[in-house]
């Protein structure tokens, strides 16, 4: 009689091993089988960022790999905390990242409001919003910058024909006024959808009946709004500031393709200040040590934060 695979290996198995196997409980069965992918996870994630700590306390340049290592101490964070630069570019990325969480929520809620009303084509327009986040970055990067030429771009045309102003008296992307909105408006156009996602999980999530009870108590619409719509929804939009608020505050690849940083350092977030001393001026512990304060400050707010999304849901 053939022997299954499982029937071989057992019978292949020596006995002091089988013996210990059938003394394992499931759940360390189950640690036994996690344990690789935790190990490899730890060597990817907790390795470079002990390292990267580490470097932040010397002055190392990978460009200069026999040059003799010395350590600094805090001189690198001192001299971070202190450079004006920094901070211009942390005013640039909280810029950023106000208004486009601002403006995604307020608008993906209201898509997600609309589209929560059943209508014809609802499937359809459904999917025709949710295609910008589809797009890679750089592709998104691409198209803007055609969108936003002074002499050929649709978007000036669009802006001169409301405003009744020649298309080619501006740019978007070359003017210190108009260049942080150009960011913010491809990034918003690009990931409202998800916030729209999330938010229409939260309103399909509310029970029916609740509405009905609250009709039978004749409350208005605008009362079921503010009374049962935002209160329940409210998680799922913080849960959609958390996210596009971690993303947002690492922006690099769209604001490179769209402006470099430029006009000037204008839009010039810590992403790329951070790149820029690390792959161009070759500052290697300096920027270990930029890179270990924008952790800290993402985890600690996000931290907080969580917190208190936790206290909304236990409401």
């Amino acid at each position: 009689m053939l022997q299954s695979p499982i029937d071989r290996i057992a019978s292949a198995t020596p006995p002091a091993i089988a013996a210990r196997v059938k003394g394992l409980s499931d759940r360390a069965i189950a640690w036994l089988f996690v344990a690789p992918s935790i190990v490899l996870l730890l060597a990817i994630n907790i390795f470079p960022l002990i390292w990267t700590i580490r470097l932040s306390f010397t002055n190392f340049r990978v460009n200069r790999p026999n040059a003799q290592v010395e350590f600094v101490g805090l001189r690198n964070y001192i001299n971070i905390l202190t450079d004006s630069d920094i901070w211009l570019s942390m005013q640039a990325t909280a810029h950023f990242l106000i208004w486009t969480i601002v403006l995604q929520v307020l608008i993906g809620f209201s898509l997600a409001y609309l589209i929560n009303k059943k209508f014809r084509g609802n499937d359809l327009w459904t999917t025709i919003i949710v295609l910008p986040m589809m797009l890679s970055p750089a592709v998104v990067g691409n198209f803007w910058t055609f969108l936003y030429q002074p002499q050929i771009g649709l978007f000036n045309y669009v802006v001169g024909f409301l405003t009744g102003s020649d298309p080619s008296s501006f740019s978007m992307i070359a003017n210190t006024s108009l260049a942080p909105w150009a960011i913010i408006i491809v990034d918003t156009w690009m990931w409202t959808p998800f916030v729209m996602l999330i938010c229409l999980a939260g309103l399909r999530s509310i029970p029916p009946s609740i509405y009905e009870a609250a009709e039978c108590d004749r409350a208005s619409k605008w009362r079921q709004f503010w009374t049962i719509t935002i209160p329940m929804v409210l998680p799922f939009l913080m849960l959609a500031v958390l996210f596009r608020g971690i993303e947002n505050f690492k922006m690099f690849d769209l604001v490179v393709q769209l402006t470099g940083g430029g006009p000037g350092s204008i839009t010039e977030l810590t992403s790329i200040n951070l790149k820029r001393a690390a792959f161009e001026q070759w500052r290697t512990g300096y920027a270990s040590a930029y890179a270990v304060i924008l952790f800290v400050t993402v985890f600690g707010l996000a931290s907080i934060y969580v917190k208190a999304l936790n206290k909304v849901k236990q409401r």
